[in-house]
């Protein structure tokens, strides 16, 4: 006889609290196989596929293409234990135990059982049974009536206190947290609408209209577009949005520029390239040029615990470069970027550029990062102020490379030309080391040997 099983929204890992169905990868009726992917979902960070854990026939779906889910929200039931729901190894998904692929927070094991609930059923003391039978299948004898009690004294009334909130609130999103803190909400006093009563964002924003329904002074009149298209704030775009509304509210940025010379740069590059197989790319000398400047000036590479009121300065240097997709801006990471060569930051920096086009990124691959590096030079731009990527203490921004009128020993030419710029955490640092930092890197620019005597 099949069982029929509930699969889950499960944890995506790095906070994420809900997804976006893109596609079905089965209908209701399908057979599914252990661990086989059912759903293409759209978190803030990156495309998943989903696994389903049970093997079996797909009997229902939950939301349509398009919908947004709270994670341990119902995705689809299977009814395995039947012919019909054997995996690709001939067992059932009851006698598998587990594949081994699993995401954050959940597994293939067999699931747990069920809470069966109890009904309270009032029984003598004698035995007797929960249809009111006696234990020996005699009727059970009527209770002997209760005396009444004599009332009590009414004490004089006492305004009572507000209890004291007291045990763990159901809020697994900081981004809730800080939402109900900015505003002063009160997060024991609202009951979730989320799986288990998880306490959801909207909860919170739902508190927040009841507190404006107050009287207030009536708005400036306002002119109506109804031609006007309104675009929701969701997945990238909405998680890009949050992230960098955090970064100019908690951060007290500040930002310094210089123009280099990058001539003797681009020359090297071309020479590198000349020699090798390999096409090193100017990011990757870029990549190299930040690497050799975090460490002599490792206050850039930190953030700052706000809780603990500590600057926490990070060993190893995890790259970030801001990548433009269809989906919206992403910052891949390049993992200890101060350990590779030239050759391996090119091949690394491909990698990520083109998962990031086709939405293949991870959420790993996409948080962790110490320190971004933003070439908007590629949009044909010479300058701009970079906002800190939260919570990271710096960003370095790089400007096309033009030919331009310049001093060079001595005498007037023209050179290639570029524009650096680094925004700062001005809690991490000074100007003092911030401007060291700029100029090591624009030495570096303009002269790349100085880079080869410091590493």
């Amino acid at each position: 006889m099949a069982q029929v099983l509930e699969f889950k929204l499960p944890d995506l890992g790095e906070g994420l609290t809900e997804a976006e169905i893109v596609r079905w990868l089965v209908a209701v009726g399908d057979v599914v196989a252990v661990d086989q992917p059912v759903v293409e979902v759209e978190t803030a960070k990156a495309m998943v596929e989903v696994p389903c854990p049970y093997g079996g026939v797909v009997t229902a779906r939950y939301g349509e293409e398009g919908t947004e889910l709270p994670v341990g929200a119902p995705l689809i039931t299977v009814a395995v234990g039947s012919p019909d729901s054997v995996g690709p190894a001939g067992e059932t998904a009851a006698e598998a135990e587990g594949s081994g692929n699993v995401l954050v927070g959940y597994g293939t094991q067999a699931p747990a059982r069920r809470r069966r609930r109890v009904r309270a059923q009032l029984t003598a003391a004698n035995g007797t049974a929960a249809n009111g039978t006696a234990a020996n299948g005699t009727a059970p004898a009527a209770p002997a009536p209760v005396p009444p009690r004599a009332p009590a004294p009414t004490p004089a009334p006492v305004a009572p206190e507000p209890p004291a909130p007291s045990g763990p609130v159901p809020v697994i999103s900081p981004l809730v947290r800080k939402l109900a803190r900015d505003n002063g909400v009160d997060l024991h006093a609202l009951r979730g609408t989320g799986p288990d009563g998880l306490i959801l964002r909207a909860d919170v924003e739902a508190a927040l209209r009841v507190e404006a329904t107050a009287p207030a002074p009536a708005p400036a009149p306002t002119v109506a577009h109804p031609e006007a298209t309104r675009i929701p704030l969701k997945g990238v775009r909405g998680a890009v949005a949050e992230k960098l509304s955090r970064s100019r509210r908690e951060i007290p940025d500040a930002t310094c520029w210089v123009d280099a010379d990058a001539t003797e740069l681009l020359q090297a590059r071309a020479a590198m390239n000349a020699a090798g197989a390999t096409k090193i790319s100017l990011v990757a000398l870029l990549a190299r040029i930040c690497a050799a400047a975090l460490a002599r000036f490792p206050e850039l590479n930190s953030y700052v615990d706000t809780e603990a009121r500590e600057v926490v300065r990070l060993p190893g240097v995890h790259l970030g470069f801001a990548a433009q997709t269809e989906r919206g801006l992403v910052v891949p990471v390049v993992r200890d970027a101060d350990t590779r060569d030239a050759e391996s930051l090119t091949a690394e920096f491909a990698r990520l550029t083109e998962a990031a086009r086709a939405g293949r990124l991870t959420p790993g691959e996409l948080t962790g990062g110490t320190f971004t590096l933003n070439n908007y030079g590629v949009f044909g731009v010479d300058g701009s102020t970079p906002i800190i990527n939260h919570p990271e203490a710096a960003m370095l921004g790089v400007g096309r490379i033009v030919p331009k009128p310049w001093v060079h020993e001595g005498e007037l030419a023209v050179r290639q030309v570029v524009q650096l710029s680094l925004t700062f955490d001005h809690r991490v640092c000074d100007g003092g080391t911030a401007g060291g930092f700029l100029r090591y890197v624009a030495d570096c620019v303009e002269q790349p040997a100085v880079l080869l005597r410091t590493v």
